[in-house]
């Protein structure tokens, strides 16, 4: 397999202590750098931007500073992994901010004629989404229908072009105990190994 670029997003909002998801993405990280692809990161909760408050500003507003690198990163992988925990059913809201920021139309879209919404401008990028939670999985995905991750997928991802896109869901989280946390690293090792 030829090496890809990969850029993992890292979506957890506390900036202080690690979680289980910090320690998945350095696994993540440790089975892609070692199958020699190219590695970026991305730590939402040390980035400080606003949050969007109009449409005027999504459109014409200015990319904030802090963000540029971020969507530097963005637009160089060839794969993107975001890794947040399932907050009240959803994404934490400053990881929601964050995608809202930087999917601005003449980056996350192309315009063309009077459209400005006509070209994808993420096409050509697969995606796998990490979301740890403390439910079952199975519960997560059948009975909610994993609505916040399949709304992630579709509304947001693949409205830009992004395609495929994987999902690894990991419940009972306060229960995994070591053994359970080092059988999810050794996975998301394999799936780093793979870039998938």
């Amino acid at each position: 397999m030829a090496a890809r670029r990969i850029v993992l997003i890292q979506g957890h909002p506390d900036a202080v202590m690690p979680h289980l998801g910090h320690a998945l993405a350095d696994a993540y990280a440790q089975g892609a750098e070692a199958a020699g692809h190219e590695v970026r990161r991305v730590a939402v909760a040390q980035l400080d931007f606003p949050l969007l408050r109009s449409e005027q500003a999504w459109n014409d507003g200015a990319l904030p500073e802090a963000l540029t690198q971020a969507q530097n990163d963005i637009g160089w992988a060839q794969h993107i992994v975001l890794f947040f925990p399932l907050w009240l059913g959803d994404m934490p809201a400053l990881l929601k901010g964050f995608l809202e920021q930087v999917a601005r139309p003449g980056f996350a879209f192309k315009p063309e004629g009077g459209n400005p919404f006509a070209k994808k401008g993420l096409s050509e990028r697969s995606a796998r989404i990490v979301v740890t939670m403390g439910m079952p999985a199975l519960l997560y995905r059948w009975y909610f229908r994993a609505h916040s991750v399949k709304n992630l997928e579709r509304n947001i991802l693949g409205f830009v072009g992004i395609a495929p896109v994987n999902e690894t869901l990991i419940g009972l989280v306060d229960k995994l105990g070591e053994a359970g946390v080092q059988k999810w690293q050794a996975k998301l090792r394999r799936l780093g190994g793979a870039a998938q």
